[in-house]
């Protein structure tokens, strides 16, 4: 229940922002610089939304550190956004989905389904903070460095390998 209420509020909120952005775009920027302009700008300021809101709702609701469960939440906002766009947008447009799939511009388009994606699984990335990694053994999000990380994986520091590579040359 716990993960269909965040998909759920995952979807109102950004569909709001875009519900909103929308009109913006379609009256006033569109007709200035062109359709393709038009959803090319727009399209950061919604993925940003989406970030913000992924990791806002990830923290407010303790949605769990699993992928199963932040992907959920990322499947349901999808799926919910997907039918708002078949058939209340495409109503108030006019378009049916083949004519709305027809009319789409290919550079537009891609970045809108490439976006599509991003907002599918921003649950799962943005729960972290940047300082945080995902740790694949226990599946959860921990406060790590990255230099740390790399540190703690690699065999033998630069110095060691400095001094060994000293101690053969002087053997010889």
């Amino acid at each position: 229940m716990q993960i269909l209420n965040a998909g759920v509020l995952y979807f109102a909120v950004v569909f709001g922002a875009g519900f909103i952005f929308g009109p913006i775009r379609i009256l006033w920027i569109a007709p200035r610089l062109g359709s393709r302009m038009a959803e090319l700008l727009e399209m950061p300021i919604m993925l940003a939304i989406a970030i913000v809101t992924a990791r806002w709702i990830v923290r407010r609701l303790a949605v769990p550190p699993t992928p199963s469960s932040r992907l959920g939440m990322g499947g349901i906002a999808l799926s919910l956004l997907l039918i708002a766009e078949f058939t209340l947008v495409l109503w108030l447009r006019g378009l049916s989905i083949k004519e709305s799939l027809a009319a789409r511009d290919p550079v537009a388009g891609t970045v809108y389904y490439v976006a599509l994606g991003v907002f599918a699984v921003m649950p799962l990335l943005g729960g972290c903070r940047r300082e945080q990694i995902f740790d694949e053994e226990s599946i959860t999000c921990r406060r790590t460095s990255v230099r740390n990380l790399l540190i703690s994986r690699t065999t033998t520091s630069i110095p060691d390998r400095l001094l060994v590579a000293r101690r053969s040359a002087g053997a010889t």
